[in-house]
């Protein structure tokens, strides 16, 4: 195969698909996701046979148990893949939409208008849900894309493909607004992210060389976040059985998403009452714990648990596996200044029952979620209510935060006249 005659037919392809989605009507882009919802739920078995051909796959080319579990299109990610499909044909369409409209002295009427981007390029690593979260935005904002699954999730992504391509068909749109680039060949990734003129955004979604490779390389805007370093700090004023409860599943609820806690601070004055009781937990569960010498001298005393001494790496790096970093601070302002220092900007949360302390922590971390007494595990589109999302950005312009049915539009501005001249 020539890479680059396919990728660039599939850039041209897909720019004359975005033409019609921007125009389709909203009620034929909810038929496609109703019907889209519908073959998710009555296609388990051909689903689950193309699955588990990449499972057998991952795991005799000894893929990382992390990986793998990303792999799995269980019944409940499929349920909640169609659920994200129907919240979306629900929500407003945003195309369109006009806000903002003000009569200026001159008699003219100045507004925006919400667009679809147009085309977006969407790389991503393993989870073949991604297909479905990633065709179903699109179909709603108005876009064509271009989706490249990793190689290890193959069979999935083509499977999950030809379901988006028969809902496209029933409701009249064009098949080519969701292409799935069906090559392994690595090089389709680098002809993907150096076509501007067919592809308006890059959405990379997966790991930090991945993702790093993507940013470096693009010849077209990329949405991205590098990693998720995310937090959990417990302060001076806490009600402890809640914070445990949140701490324990901020965690260990799955320990390879983005949003999984990796680090854990704890107000000194909490220390006491706090640390054994998580740390009990964490032993349980085989987390081990990477610890600055005031938190270590109180875990290790916790029979059964796995503590080491921190390094300076530890209180950066995002493990996506059972272990998490804890240090104490005297201080909130000590909590705010070491997340965002060491912080990845993606999420993190405070638990507390002082007010104060709450607003001073959602105002002065520099993330693109910060939460006040809940999991950082919520950090997710479908959570947020968005019916599903293409990814989170930890970028500050555009889009910020799990990217949904608004991240994917822009806005241009409209002038509303009746044969208005400049004098």
């Amino acid at each position: 195969m020539d890479i680059k005659t396919y990728m660039r037919t599939l850039g041209q392809q897909a720019r004359a698909a975005s033409a019609a989605m921007a125009r389709a009507p909203t009620r034929a882009k909810n038929d496609a996701l109703s019907e889209l919802a519908r073959l998710l739920r009555e296609a388990g078995a051909p689903l689950a046979e193309a699955n588990a051909r990449d499972i057998a796959a991952a795991e005799a080319a000894g893929l990382a148990a992390p990986m793998v579990d990303r792999l799995r299109l269980t019944g409940k990610v499929i349920d909640t893949m169609a659920e994200g499909c129907e919240q979306l044909a629900a929500m407003p369409d945003p195309v369109g939409e006009m806000t903002g409209i003000k009569r200026r002295p001159t008699g003219i009427s100045v507004g925006q208008m919400r667009v679809p981007l147009g085309v977006f390029g969407m790389i991503y690593e393993s989870r073949p849900n991604v297909t479905i979260e990633a065709a179903s935005l699109a179909i709603k904002s108005g876009n064509a894309c271009i989706l490249r699954g990793g190689s290890e999730a193959i069979q999935s992504n083509l499977a999950l493909w030809q379901l988006v391509r028969q809902a496209l068909a029933s409701a009249g749109l064009p098949v080519e607004a969701v292409q799935l680039v069906e090559t392994t060949d690595r090089a389709a990734v680098g002809e993907l992210i150096t076509l501007p003129a067919y592809v308006d955004v890059i959405i990379p979604r997966g790991g930090k060389g991945l993702i790093e490779r993507i940013s470096n390389e693009a010849k077209v805007p990329v949405i991205k976040h590098l990693d998720g370093n995310c937090h959990t700090y417990v302060d001076a004023e806490f009600d402890l059985e809640k914070a445990l409860v949140v701490t324990d599943n901020a965690k260990t609820q799955k320990y390879s998403p983005c949003n999984a806690t990796e680090s854990l601070l704890v107000h000194e004055k909490a220390a006491a009452s706090f640390l054994p009781r998580i740390g009990a937990l964490f032993a349980a569960k085989g987390v081990e714990m990477r610890c600055d010498a005031a938190s270590k001298a109180i875990l290790a005393a916790v029979p059964g648990a796995r503590v080491l001494d921190a390094t300076e790496e530890d209180w950066s790096t995002e493990y996506l596996a059972p272990i998490i970093s804890v240090k104490l601070v005297g201080s909130v302002d000590e909590a705010i200044a070491h997340i965002n220092h060491y912080s990845s900007h993606h999420t993190d949360a405070i638990l507390t029952t002082n007010h104060a302390n709450a607003m001073r922590f959602l105002r002065e971390v520099d993330s693109s979620s910060v939460m006040v007494n809940a999991s950082t595990r919520f950090a997710d589109g479908f959570e947020y209510g968005l019916g599903a999302e293409i990814g989170i950005s930890t970028d500050k312009i555009h889009a910020r935060g799990p990217v949904g049915l608004e991240g994917l539009t822009s806005q241009k501005w409209v002038v509303l006249g009746d044969g208005h001249v400049r004098g």
